[in-house]
């Protein structure tokens, strides 16, 4: 694979332990939402962006596959891979990893929507932050597909 476009490094916070003694779910798609908001600052669509031109992105649809447990005081590292971009739409995956081991924990999938924040529905990014984005995902998207990526929920057969 290609570098990712952003790392995020945080810390498994005792708030976000569950009674199993693990991180709770919930808190694994906090610690997306924080690189999220990483990725949206450094591809300049974030919260100076919204404030500048009154558009955002919003998060339409989410897959999460939990691999592996994220415990009290683990640091956590989340790569995050552009896929694709269109008119209107952003499509990323982030990868949760132990810091220390390198073991995969869990990954997520989003399609996120750019947004007339004064109309609050679907608008075509304007053509410079398009063509940022473009050039974004050509020089970071993955030369081969992550594992996990398009996984959608379903019993064996």
């Amino acid at each position: 694979m290609s570098s990712p476009i952003i790392e995020y490094e945080d810390v498994v916070r005792p708030e976000w332990i569950d009674s199993n003694g693990h991180m709770n779910l919930a808190y694994y798609v906090v610690v997306f939402d924080l690189a999220t908001d990483k990725l949206y600052s450094t591809l300049g669509i974030g919260d100076a962006y919204r404030e500048a031109t009154g558009n955002s992105c919003f998060t339409a649809e989410t897959h999460t596959v939990y691999e592996r447990e994220m415990r009290l005081g683990e640091r956590l590292r989340v790569h995050t891979w552009l896929l694709g971009v269109d008119a209107k739409r952003l499509h990323y995956f982030h990868e949760l990893f132990h810091a220390d081991s390198g073991e995969r924990s869990a990954v997520q999938e989003l399609m996120a929507l750019h947004i007339d924040m004064r109309v609050r529905r679907v608008a075509p990014f304007p053509d410079v932050q398009r063509g940022v984005l473009e050039s974004a995902i050509a020089r970071y998207a993955p030369t081969q597909p992550p594992k996990g990526l398009g996984r959608r929920i379903e019993m064996p057969r």
